[in-house]
């Protein structure tokens, strides 16, 4: 092995360092943006023409910020927001000053998941609820909610493999994590072991999202 990755057996801290970092970084971007995306996503699907809360001003105010946030690169809105970066965590540099781009980059993607997701609730199954007397909240609980929740599962995946790409971006410009040890390390100083172990590390988390998520999404539909 030591052949083969000799930069790699020589930094063996730093990469669990960067791993760490990497993790840290997809775990609470990822429980920020679902908060974000599930509140946005709900509100897109209640609000929109013949919801269940009707408002055309709400629907069209939301539907396009999410289409204007989903539309800037990220490796662009990493460097636009970095002056709300700067006021929230004081510095725009470092595992967790990613957190905001990455945030902001992720929950209107998941957002527009979550509103599709709880389109495909049968709208029967909705009318009937409301044709029983329950609230706009128990709709949305007992019915969008509960009958969209493996799709939402599905979703979720989905966005979470999606946020680690991003952290690997954000990485690069200095954020830390696999991508910035990839990049700065790996790629600038042409030690290919690096980054190829690197991705190798990436894969091995994408796949592990993949089987956790496929394991809770058929628990879910057993249930």
């Amino acid at each position: 092995m030591a052949a083969l990755i000799p930069n790699v057996i020589s930094m063996q801290s730093e990469f669990i360092q960067a791993t760490l970092e990497t993790l840290y970084m997809t775990f609470f971007s990822a429980i920020i943006s679902a908060i974000l995306g599930l509140l946005f996503g709900i509100l897109l699907v209640v609000t929109q023409p013949k919801g269940i809360l009707e408002d055309a001003l709400t629907y069209s105010v939301l539907d396009k910020v999410v289409n204007l946030l989903r539309s800037i690169p990220f490796i662009i809105l990493l460097a636009v927001i970095s002056p709300l970066t700067q006021f929230l965590i004081g510095t725009t540099v470092g595992t967790t000053a990613s957190l905001v781009p990455l945030v902001f980059g992720i929950f209107p993607f998941y957002a527009r998941q979550v509103q599709n997701a709880l389109l495909d609730v049968d709208h029967g199954v909705v009318e009937a609820a409301q044709s029983m007397g329950s609230s706009p909240s128990e709709i949305i609980f007992r019915v969008y909610l509960r009958e969209g929740l493996p799709d939402i599962i599905r979703v979720s995946i989905v966005t979470v493999i999606s946020l680690i790409g991003l952290t690997t971006m954000a990485g690069a410009i200095g954020s830390g994590g696999l991508g910035d040890i990839a990049i700065s390390i790996g790629y600038a100083r042409f030690e290919n072991d690096v980054t190829f172990v690197a991705m190798i590390i990436i894969l091995i988390l994408v796949f592990a999202v993949q089987l956790i998520g496929d394991w809770i999404v058929k628990k879910v539909e057993h249930y």
